[in-house]
């Protein structure tokens, strides 16, 4: 079975994600502007980058290299488009994280926002390792009385992903990246008006 995420289009996540009930478009926007800001380094990598919500907050000249990675060649498409004054630095990977074949060269900073429930640890931790960033910055979202998928009059475009969707919390999140030698330097959370949260953390390697 082919992974959902290539058939969601942009427009209906994008749309969903920036509902007045949700909010989670305008949260992550602000969530990347401090993980951008954060770390003074010179090569990034996004994971999952979707349609390149936040990249407005990276200081072209302060960057040598953005790996915008994504599984969908249509929201990869849409970053170019949105951000052609990007283009000099920023390189987009389409490729499934999944695959046993993934590859993808290093980066100081990794930012995985919304991206660890579908890949899962075990995934998510061997493409750490390969990537060896010296910086992780991830967002979870944690679903206190609610779904993994948000009531809108878009859920049914989601219905797919329970098969691709993963249980995670903020201990094993933590657990999973010490397992491979990085400590947490950061937890922020961000309460939603759906009584979600956004849970960020930031871990430095050992």
């Amino acid at each position: 079975m082919s992974n959902p995420w290539k058939e969601i289009k942009l427009s209906d996540y994008e749309n969903h994600m920036k509902l007045d009930s949700i909010l989670q478009l305008q949260a992550l926007n602000q969530i990347m502007k401090k993980q951008f800001l954060q770390f003074p380094v010179k090569t990034i990598m996004v994971l999952g980058v979707a349609g390149g919500n936040g990249l407005e907050h990276i200081k072209p000249q302060s960057v040598d290299k953005l790996f915008a990675v994504d599984i969908n060649s249509e929201y990869l498409k849409a970053c170019k488009e949105r951000y052609p004054y990007l283009k000099k630095i920023m390189q987009p990977i389409c490729i499934d994280l999944l695959s046993e074949n993934c590859y993808l060269p290093h980066a100081q900073l990794i930012i995985a926002n919304l991206l660890i429930e579908y890949i899962g640890y075990e995934c998510f931790q061997r493409v750490i390792v390969g990537v060896a960033p010296e910086h992780v910055s991830c967002v979870i979202q944690i679903n206190i009385d609610a779904g993994f998928v948000s009531d809108s009059p878009y859920i049914h475009v989601f219905d797919n992903l329970e098969c691709v969707h993963h249980q995670i919390d903020e201990q094993a999140t933590i657990k999973a990246m010490n397992d491979i030698g990085y400590n947490m330097v950061c937890n922020e959370e961000t309460v939603l008006p759906n009584k979600k949260k956004l849970v960020r953390f930031d871990f430095r390697r050992c």
